[in-house]
């Protein structure tokens, strides 16, 4: 998983309250299996008609936004299903960060499994940073000091759970953060397992 230090970019504002992840990821793109690519249908019916032509002035394809790693969003965003492809397609989308004021629960988990950093702020700070983020202020976030601060003068502090800060900041994905935690308890365990049952084990080296 790409790690998350420190990041630099302006800010899509997208103010709605309660986006759910089917406006974020439509059902009807879960066939997909492929998670590369997945950019493309992120809000695809709030940028695309029916007939696939693009809709003038959506928020996400308006030029002032282009290259823009950081969304702040409404209350609640990211609620409804479980369905990672969400996160996925944010992240294929180039978004690293999202700022809000709450967020569902499930996709607020997903997000730390993709490398996407969920700042929780109070609902005054996500409104100036939201005005900051229409008017086209550069944001600067940094994971290791926990703040938020816009080229236009406009600072917040953060936290997150430590572990996921870590695991952010290392680069870890589950398994990573599993071998941190538990190694010396799996070393443990291997060992044990092979002096209880050596049979299990002869072949180990290869076969004859």
């Amino acid at each position: 998983m790409e790690l998350f230090r420190r990041l630099s970019s302006i800010a899509i504002p997208i103010p709605d309250e309660n986006i759910d992840t089917d406006i974020i990821f439509p059902a009807r793109f879960l066939l997909i299996m492929e998670r590369k690519g997945l950019g493309k249908y992120l809000f695809h019916d709030r940028r695309f008609t029916r007939a696939g032509e693009s809709i003038p002035g959506a928020t996400l394809d308006q030029p002032r936004y282009a290259g823009a790693s950081i969304v702040v969003a409404g209350a609640n965003f990211g609620c409804g299903s479980s369905r990672e492809q969400a996160v996925w397609a944010l992240a294929g989308f180039g978004i690293r960060a999202v700022i809000a004021q709450s967020f569902g629960e499930i996709f607020h988990s997903n997000c730390f499994k993709s490398g996407v950093l969920p700042i929780v702020l109070p609902p005054d700070a996500v409104a100036t940073l939201s005005r900051a983020a229409d008017s086209g202020a550069v944001f600067d976030i940094d994971l290791e000091a926990g703040r938020v601060t816009t080229s236009d003068g406009a600072e917040f502090s953060f936290t997150i759970d430590p572990g996921r800060r870590e695991a952010l900041l290392r680069g870890w994905d589950e398994i990573d953060i599993i071998l941190n935690d538990e190694l010396p308890n799996i070393e443990r365990y291997e060992i044990g397992h092979k002096d209880q049952q050596p049979w299990l084990f002869e072949n180990e080296g290869g076969f004859a």
